[in-house]
């Protein structure tokens, strides 16, 4: 299994966050390394940290740390006192940007991860460990009464929730042609020299997003090793670090030449085909650009266009197109998206609601002609 950027990343951040839990989180995540992601086991962790600063902010546990919780609270823990702890998390609002100060209420679907979370805990706890005698930590599971509830959705729900966050028609092409050419005039001089600046970099950062549909991990652990000028193609490292070949647009790979020929100069950057292909100048060392990074170009560059978007949108973006300009090839878009399921895929075809509008008018018309 190949080792991405973002594995070792999170797997530094996870061992940072574990000095601040109690003993029993740290032999579960141990226990656990070898069969989940370090992402994952971070998005835990972190959730663990949550429900044990609640505990301790509602005085339902004392003590001086959350490293201090015993592990018998967890064991006598009530019903209520759970079911309480959801319905202050599901209440929460946080930012979504640092930058910004639009806050947005948490997702019924990060409930559901969060209960997950503290589902796995609470059943290594209850069943898997053996602690004296070969007996677990505690037998009863309190999480066990917790309901995971399904959040559904039909197809044609989910196809427009992303038809209003995406760009539809040519928009992707227009919204490129107006951060290379149009986009400057709207920068203060500041905001100008830094533009031009990071220009070829952001601009082939963008283009790729829309010109291959990779993910934001797939697209920082790329090295100039993977890509494949000639070919037209670049490697990347999907989800479970399997590796996979992704087609590229011509026009992206063009932009992404451009970047390559002012990136040593402007980045002091290696030409080691293990060097990182997008990176930044931090301290006057070229370091790899993180996925917040990356996040934080694409929010500013499509908020500043039409509306804000996500590395993700972008990918949904040429999902669609690529759905509507092969006519739907459903093992195409499989394997230029990276999906193993095909259910996915058949979502972005779901997508062309436009034209099931022009075809429902058109039916239409039959009525209006008789009634004529």
């Amino acid at each position: 299994m190949a080792i991405t950027k973002q594995h070792e990343m999170y797997e530094k951040r996870l061992q940072v966050l574990l000095k601040e839990m109690p003993y029993y989180v740290v032999e579960y995540v141990d226990d656990k390394l070898d069969i989940r992601s370090p992402l994952t086991l971070f998005n835990y962790v972190r959730d663990y940290k949550e429900f044990f600063s609640w505990l301790l902010a509602e005085n339902i546990v004392t003590c001086p740390t959350i490293k201090e919780i015993p592990v018998t609270v967890l064991g006598e823990l009530p019903l209520a006192d759970v079911q309480n702890y959801f319905k202050f998390a599901a209440r929460k609002k946080y930012k979504i940007t640092e930058k910004d100060d639009v806050t947005k209420k948490i997702s019924p679907k990060t409930i559901n991860r969060q209960k997950s979370a503290l589902r796995s805990l609470f059943n290594y706890l209850s069943l898997e460990a053996e602690v004296d005698g070969g007996e677990p930590y505690f037998h009863r599971n309190v999480m066990k009464k917790i309901p995971i509830k399904k959040v559904s959705e039909t197809f044609n729900e989910r196809a427009k929730k992303i038809t209003e966050k995406i760009f539809i028609n040519d928009n992707d092409v227009e919204f490129l042609d107006y951060i290379e050419n149009h986009y400057e005039e709207t920068l203060t001089t500041t905001e100008l020299r830094y533009y031009k600046r990071d220009k070829e970099r952001n601009f082939a950062i963008l283009s790729l997003f829309l010109g291959s549909g990779i993910r934001v991990n797939e697209l920082t652990s790329l090295r100039l090793k993977d890509v494949d000028i000639t070919a037209g193609e670049i490697s990347v490292i999907r989800k479970g670090g399997k590796k996979d070949t992704v087609s590229v647009t011509p026009s992206s790979l063009k932009d992404v030449i451009k970047y390559l020929e002012v990136r040593a100069t402007k980045y002091k950057a290696g030409s080691g085909e293990n060097e990182y292909l997008f990176i930044k100048l931090y301290k006057g060392n070229p370091e790899p650009l993180t996925n917040r990074a990356v996040e934080d170009i694409v929010y500013k560059y499509t908020k500043s266009f039409d509306k804000r978007m996500s590395p993700h949108k972008l990918r949904h973006t040429y999902a669609t197109n690529l759905a509507e300009h092969t006519g739907g090839d459903i093992p195409l878009i499989m394997n230029q998206l990276g999906h193993t399921q095909s259910d996915i895929s058949l979502l972005y075809i779901n997508t062309s609601r436009e034209k099931a509008k022009m075809a429902a008018e058109l039916l239409d018309k039959r009525r209006q002609n008789k009634d004529d």
